[in-house]
């Protein structure tokens, strides 16, 4: 069954008369995108430069291959991480960025890249729009190759005019995809960041994944936490890769609890490509998130509103005829107007997928799936193989 077949359930929810509420003063959109092998052109690695803080952007970046012999460095065979690269120099190959230079199969040029940064750009400026008028306030990001690329596409002139702030950190992932999060500068006030590594391991052998993004700090006056996250894939088989989906999640838990027991005023968005479904063990046991709002409490302390959608067949992606809704955001309960009983502070509207006509593929094998960058070595000129998503919060004001 092909995704089309559910565009109509996706926008019969979409319609609400979001201006009829009067009193309603401000809104705010805060989005995910998995944005597909957002690459630059340059065939890169990574440098690890562990005499310096593990909080400096410097400590772990990417460069130019051609540049590695300029750079001090030693031949590291041991595991990657942060703590175990302190006080050394190192060089990280990775797995695909030769894929995506003009002397590549993919003949992966200039042209094709600024192509990929305007539809992208274009695609985030949109998210929420209809009931914010304005592009959306935050926006967490997965398959980002570098901090370059996110500098490159907030001055896309969708985007540009919003003065977007980043926050980015070098993930060991295999693939050398990072997560990421965007944020306009005037509305949403950082305070700090870290990234937390998904430590998993087969057989004794680590297996290196994106990490967890976490970010503080106030979103038009008021203490938000958001958590980007890309859990592992499903290769291998759901079965097979379910216990690495469940490490992530109780990882996200962590992180999450941590901040709601430290200052029970941060209100919690975890957003991201989870690689599993709202029904799945890893959402549901091991993050404690529920789709029933009467559910939450201690025993579930997160709300996921992409549930209810699951049921209903809406999707963010589809493998092989097979719809997914991996793409998520997950809520702490004082955004939710039961458990929020003050109109003047943010609590959440309403939560979509964004899927307009422009991002389903129209024809071909693929008809009716996310209109996606690449088939094969093809550059299409499409967005994503994946729908973002977004949640609209509101407060009425004094």
């Amino acid at each position: 069954m092909k995704i089309y077949l559910f565009a109509f359930l996706l926008f019969s929810f979409s319609f609400l008369v979001f201006a009829q509420n009067k009193e309603l003063k401000r809104v705010a959109a805060v989005g995910f995108y998995n944005v597909e092998n957002l690459f630059d052109t340059i065939n890169s690695a990574d440098y690890i430069d562990g005499t310096l803080e593990i909080d400096n952007p410097a400590f772990h970046r990417s460069i130019p291959r051609d540049s590695i012999s300029l750079l001090e460095h030693e031949n590291y065979n041991g595991r990657w991480s942060d703590a175990l690269l302190k006080g050394k120099k190192a060089i990280r190959n990775l797995g695909v960025s030769d894929e995506f230079t003009p002397r590549s199969a993919k003949n992966y040029s200039g042209e094709k890249y600024e192509k990929k940064l305007n539809n992208i750009a274009k695609v985030i400026s949109e998210l929420g729009k209809e009931y914010t008028k304005t592009a959306p306030a935050v926006v967490g990001l997965a398959e980002v190759e570098n901090r370059q690329v996110l500098e490159d596409l907030i001055k896309q002139p969708p985007l540009a005019p919003y003065n977007y702030g980043i926050v980015h950190y070098n993930s060991y992932d295999f693939r050398g995809i990072d997560n990421a999060l965007i944020y306009q500068k005037n509305r949403f006030k950082l305070e700090k960041s870290w990234k937390k590594e998904l430590k998993i391991f087969n057989d004794g052998k680590r297996e290196y994944t994106r990490d967890i993004i976490v970010v503080l700090g106030e979103l038009d006056g008021e203490k938000f936490a958001f958590f980007v996250n890309h859990w592992p894939s499903r290769s291998g088989g759901e079965a097979a890769s379910s216990p690495k989906r469940n490490a992530a999640a109780t990882l996200l838990k962590q992180q999450m609890d941590s901040i709601r027991n430290l200052n029970q005023g941060y209100k919690l968005i975890a957003m991201g490509d989870f690689n599993d479904d709202p029904v799945s063990p890893s959402i549901i046991n091991h993050l404690k998130a529920t789709g029933k709002i009467q559910q939450v409490g201690e025993n579930h302390p997160y709300y996921n509103p992409m549930f209810d959608m699951y049921k209903k067949g809406i999707a963010t992606l589809a493998y092989r005829d097979a719809p997914n809704l991996f793409d998520q955001l997950i809520l702490s309960e004082n955004l939710l107007k039961k458990y929020n009983k003050d109109s003047y502070t943010y609590r959440i509207y309403t939560t979509k997928v964004y899927a307009p006509a422009y991002l389903f593929q129209r024809e071909g094998n693929f008809k009716g799936y996310p209109f996606r960058s690449w088939n094969g070595n093809i550059f299409t000129n499409g967005y994503s193989d994946h729908f973002p998503v977004f949640t609209i919060l509101e407060k009425s004001v004094k």
